[in-house]
């Protein structure tokens, strides 16, 4: 029998999945992430896997990009651009991230302004050449570069190279024949849209990290090999598809939200199962909480992000929030006595107190664990047993400078950090104009489950779900992630000059791209075509996305294209302006191979009523209940259970109000609501 096996490097946990490819059976795991190599964690977690067994392939989602952005441990990065735009990293744009705030410092970039170069070459907007490259000035360039033994990448982004980018190719090829021992970015094949900033700001990214993501992905491969012998090890990228080592490797800033997709993926996955459209996913970890939110089915996908404020990185990937609150999430008291949880994690060493591995102030799984919420004896399955002492101490120590009960200090833990996620989903909703009574809500990571009833209540929605193997659910998504190539590019037209055939050739030149990048990946399968634009009223400074229908421009086409637009702004915003010119500034390819999928088992129907295994002392808002333990791979399809309650497994656990009541669905997913009146 082969296995896939999905892998989820995360701040606290790193997770395993291991799916059967014959009998479709799944079997998750969990062990303790090694901060600063992620590769021990993983080499670790695959020594539980059983010897002997064969592994088919390796689906892994990693932080190694977003880690070394966050934490500026990148490579330096030589910047070539056109003579005079060396600024245009350290200028940024002209917003501010606290208008009122005259101490504020705008964000240094990925770059330091000495290791800014220029050369003399000029293209216009339309891509004419107005003065040819001159290679005495990148042979300078070249000559400076040498001369800082420091640098280990390059990234060049020329004036309109979008459009044109034969200087940047011919600058880039000398280098490379200079430094054939340096990677080299280009913002034709990073990012080929206008916005000069926004282009290179992901350009300088993607080199940035190419040399730490190229070292150790490809000695993580060579040490997965020597574990489990020869294995097709892919990586996922920020868009929810997966690519090979090689493919990581070339493109890497592809992997700034790596690891946050899984869960997307898989949501999708249990949505299509239970026939669930709308939902806002919450994955809840030891370290952060990722908010995202699904459509009809389908999640949004953006460019607009910003691993840091004011550091923007373009790609196309899952529109994935992150906010500091998690398991690990600290609880201090600020200089003017207020209570705060987060954004600082204790990660996994030293970990939060109950874990016993050094950690000395108290978080939310200390809160968690003094109100009863979490078994000190069933963490884990039983592997790790957590210090509730140590815990109490640790949370009494607040109590006291807030002159609390303990219990009152571990519920005002517990508050804050419902609250910062309840801001998250909020925002989620309220940027897409999305009303909350449309949607449900989908908890998972070890710490989601245990607060989704809290923001159930704490939201006024209706129904929250939690996924089977909510713990690994990341990792499961990996199993069930597709092979996908995006490819963008920036041509502006209009609907009164609109050049068809000029429009026709790009969308062919964009889909030949993506499917030669598959092809270079291994994926020969049947690969579908997706293809969109970015449009918006002439004037206006945002666009909106529409899919084309077609793959050729004409008369007939285009007014279709029009009358899309106008019903989508008027869907969005309210009104539309029916005549007027419209603009066309992106667009937009999407290649994927529909990989297999795991098959999730349906439950034996329930033939009697769940009966709780314990009895304890939960806390809860209006105080303490005896509560009943239940369970969860002894509930079957059907079953429903009234709150109090707490429903138990291997790496979390659900505690049910006593207001609420909770049924198992045929897959065995947990759905929980506002007790109805009987």
């Amino acid at each position: 029998m082969t296995y896939i096996l999905g892998i989820d490097v995360g701040g606290t946990f790193t997770d395993f999945v291991a799916y059967n490819e014959q009998s479709r059976e799944v079997t998750v795991w969990k062990d303790f992430s090694t901060p600063g190599d992620p590769s021990d964690g993983i080499l670790n977690g695959l020594k539980q896997f059983p010897a002997g067994k064969e592994i088919s392939g390796i689906r892994l989602g990693t932080t190694i990009a977003t880690n070394a952005i966050l934490e500026r441990n990148g490579a330096k990065v030589a910047f070539v651009t056109t003579q005079g735009f060396r600024d245009v990293p350290f200028i940024q744009r002209g917003n501010r991230r606290f208008h009122f705030n005259s101490r504020w410092v705008k964000p240094q970039p990925l770059i330091e302004r000495s290791n800014a170069f220029e050369v003399l070459e000029r293209i216009d907007c339309d891509g004419n050449v107005v003065t040819p490259l001159d290679m005495a000035s990148v042979a300078k360039v070249a000559d400076a570069i040498a001369a800082k033994p420091e640098i280990k990448a390059i990234s060049l982004c020329f004036l309109f190279s979008y459009i044109n980018p034969e200087h940047e190719i011919a600058a880039r090829d000398y280098l490379a024949s200079r430094f054939p021992h340096l990677p080299i970015s280009i913002s034709y094949d990073v990012l080929p849209k206008w916005k000069e900033y926004e282009r290179a700001s992901t350009t300088i990214a993607d080199a940035y990290v190419k040399p730490i993501v190229t070292d150790q992905l490809g000695e993580l491969e060579s040490r997965i090999a020597d574990a489990v012998g020869a294995a097709r090890v892919v990586v996922t990228k920020s868009n929810g598809g997966q690519t090979t080592i090689k493919g990581a490797c070339d493109a890497p800033v592809q992997m700034t939200l790596s690891g946050p997709t899984g869960g997307v993926v898989a949501a999708q996955f249990i949505g299509s199962l239970i026939g669930e459209k709308n939902f806002v996913t919450i994955d809840m970890g030891g370290t952060s909480t990722d908010c995202s939110l699904i459509v009809n089915g389908s999640a949004s996908i953006t460019t607009d992000f910003e691993v840091e404020w004011g550091i923007p990185i373009q790609v196309p990937m899952l529109d994935v929030r992150t906010i500091g609150a998690g398991g690990g999430s600290i609880a201090w008291i600020d200089k003017g006595g207020l209570l705060r949880v987060g954004p600082e994690s204790a990660r996994s060493r030293p970990g939060p107190i109950c874990y016993g591995r050094g950690g000395t102030e108290p978080t939310v799984t200390d809160a968690n664990l003094v109100l009863g919420r979490i078994n000190p004896d069933n963490f884990l399955g039983g592997t790790v047993n957590l210090d509730i002492e140590g815990a109490r101490a640790g949370i009494a120590r607040l109590a006291e400078k807030l002159r609390m009960t303990v219990d009152e200090a571990a519920l005002a833990v517990i508050k804050i950090v419902n609250n910062n996620m309840v801001g998250a989903v909020r925002s989620v909703l309220i940027e897409k104009g999305e009303s909350p009574d449309k949607f449900s809500l989908m908890f998972f990571g070890g710490a989601g489950p245990v607060h989704a009833c809290d923001l159930l209540k704490d939201l006024s929605m209706s129904r929250a779900i939690i996924p089977v193997h909510p713990g690994q659910f990341s990792a499961f998504g990996f199993t069930a992630t597709d092979a996908r190539v995006d490819r963008q590019r920036t041509v502006q037209m209009t609907s009164n000059r609109m050049d068809f055939s000029r429009a026709t050739q790009l969308l062919k030149e964009l889909e030949d791209d993506c499917l030669a990048q598959m092809h270079a990946q291994g994926f020969t399968g049947s690969i579908d075509i997706e293809r969109r634009v970015e449009m918006r009223y002439h004037g206006q400074n945002y666009e909106l996305s529409l899919p084309l229908r077609f793959t050729s421009f004409d008369e007939a086409t285009a007014k279709e294209l029009w009358t899309s637009f106008d019903k989508a702004h008027e869907d969005r915003f309210g009104f539309s302006i029916p005549g007027e010119f419209i603009e066309i500034v992106n667009f937009n390819v999407t290649a994927y191979e529909t990989l297999g999928k795991p098959q999730v088992p349906k439950l034996a129907q329930s033939t009697s009523a769940p009966k709780p295994v314990s009895m304890r002392s939960v806390g809860y808002d209006e105080g303490r209940h005896d509560t009943p333990v239940y369970r969860r791979e002894e509930l079957f399809a059907g079953d429903a259970i009234q709150g109090p309650a707490v429903i138990e497994e291997a790496v979390s656990v659900v505690v049910l109000h006593p207001d609420q009541e909770m049924h198992v669905d045929d897959y065995g997913n947990l759905h929980v609501s506002e007790r109805q009146a009987r």
